[in-house]
């Protein structure tokens, strides 16, 4: 028993040097603890501070000033989408510089990726989809097999089957996924790579049977096969 009460006192003890410590840790370092936890009270006020006075007042105006470039491109008017209108609405560029940093100006990229596309400057239009970044898989991956199909319009063939299968990777679904990696085989067919094409044929029946781009896959699997003379 005495062994027990001994064995609870030392704990006791123990505890209070520990506490004991730590006051005097504080008492010795007052004014650096104090300056740090003002210095993270500062930076979170600062934070919600900019978010809640300033981004979300730029996001509502960047909302608006979208709307009618959105509509331009909607509508085919690339170049009125691009550049704006003489009513002084902004185009998607416009969109960009002043509103950048916000999503809306995030989205703005992917729509001048998009028409520069359609008007066939691709260098261009590559340079604005590589700016696009986004949390949604979906217009991720669109984005990345649009800059595929920029770099097969500029010849630059490795580079676009990388795009490809890097957007079938996104998020794989049955959805994009076929479409990207088909794609990315007819790309190594152009290259004579038949081993590729076959590896990327035979994926998309494994993994994507039911997918509109497989119903005649069985077709490129057995053309791949000819070229490799395994038929």
């Amino acid at each position: 028993m005495a062994k027990k009460k001994d064995s609870t006192e030392e704990r006791i003890v123990a505890v209070e040097e520990a506490l004991s410590k730590s006051e005097q840790f504080i008492e010795r370092n007052q004014k650096i603890l104090t300056y740090v936890v003002g210095g993270i009270i500062v930076v979170i006020l600062l934070f919600f501070g900019y978010r809640k006075f300033i981004m979300l007042p730029k996001e509502k105006k960047a909302e608006k000033a979208i709307y009618k470039a959105q509509s331009y491109f909607d509508k085919d008017s690339l170049d009125l989408a691009l550049l704006g209108d003489a009513e002084g609405n902004p185009g998607f560029l416009e969109v960009i510089d002043d509103y950048g940093s916000t999503k809306t100006g995030n989205l703005a990229k992917y729509y001048a990726g998009v028409c520069y596309m359609e008007k066939g400057e691709y260098e261009e239009g590559i340079r604005y989809l590589k700016k696009f970044s986004s949390d949604d898989v979906y217009a991720s991956a669109m984005a990345l097999g649009a800059i595929g199909d920029g770099y097969v319009q500029l010849g630059e063939s490795q580079k676009a089957v990388g795009y490809y299968l890097d957007a079938a990777k996104t998020q794989a679904n049955e959805m994009t996924s076929p479409a990207f990696l088909l794609k990315a085989g007819w790309v190594y067919e152009t290259m004579d790579k038949w081993n590729d094409a076959l590896e990327v044929y035979e994926k998309m029946k494994t993994d994507y049977p039911k997918a509109r781009e497989t119903r005649d896959i069985d077709k490129y699997i057995a053309r791949a096969k000819a070229k490799l003379g395994e038929l």
